[in-house]
């Protein structure tokens, strides 16, 4: 039996793509809390498998040639997780091309403008004494998220997943678009087809496993840690790596 997967976690968006992955794929795995806002994804052991202090990460014992592998990125664990089990990330060049295409569409885009367009509706406005900027940003970064949502409505349109058949484009866009759903009710409106795929989505079997999973993690974590303006400044603050 394959050894597990050490799989460094807190239960945002880019952490819930890779327990939905394991989920999916049947892939055996622990959890180990990184708790971003008492700021363990700082400590010196995680900075060695993820050197831009972010989670999630992975540790493989049983990686090429059977020698431990460490990755850190959420895109490139999918691919990983998929390139070794086999599963939702087909080996087809064309349809691998496809699903890389969302892929990536979601790293570079969908995720990091929600994350901007929620920090400027969220917590901004604790931050930033001139609210004029907190007012731009926050138009600004919604906006565009709202334009990707419509790439993505767009792009379901007749179809049941992102990328022809479910695969690891799904698993990347899906805790975005459903966390915007649920810190901004109505900012779907209009866009059927990608609420009805939220749904179908979240209606997976695995996806519900890594839901309870998560938040198994933080209740053990006690993920109360720090709260207000301490948490705000480890989240926001800029550490330099030297």
């Amino acid at each position: 039996m394959p050894a597990p997967i050490d799989v460094y976690f807190w239960p945002t968006p880019n952490g819930t793509k890779i327990t939905v992955a394991c989920e999916e794929m049947g892939v055996d795995y622990n959890l180990i809390a990184v708790n971003i806002g008492k700021g363990d994804q700082f400590k010196p052991e995680f900075l060695e498998i993820s050197p831009n202090n972010r989670m999630p990460a992975i540790v493989d014992p049983e990686g090429p040639d059977g020698k431990p592998i460490s990755v850190f990125e959420s895109g490139a664990i999918l691919q990983y997780l998929g390139r070794k089990t086999g599963k939702f990330y087909p080996q087809d060049e064309r349809s691998r091309v496809q699903v890389e295409e969302w892929l990536f569409w979601q790293m570079a885009g969908l995720g990091p403008m929600a994350g901007q367009a929620n920090h400027f509706r969220t917590y901004a406005r604790q931050m930033i004494p001139d609210q004029r900027y907190v007012a731009y940003g926050a138009h600004r970064y919604v906006t565009e998220y709202q334009r990707l949502a419509g790439v993505l409505n767009k792009r379901l349109k007749g179809r049941q997943f992102v990328a022809g058949d479910y695969s690891i484009a799904d698993m990347a866009c899906y805790p975005w678009a459903r966390g915007m759903a649920m810190l901004n009710p109505g900012i779907h409106e209009g866009f059927d087809d990608l609420q009805a795929w939220i749904a179908r989505i979240g209606d997976r079997p695995a996806v519900k496993r890594a839901d309870e999973k998560g938040r198994e993690l933080v209740h053990t974590a006690a993920a109360a840690g720090r709260e207000g303006e301490q948490a705000r400044n480890v989240l926001f603050g800029q550490r330099a790596q030297r």
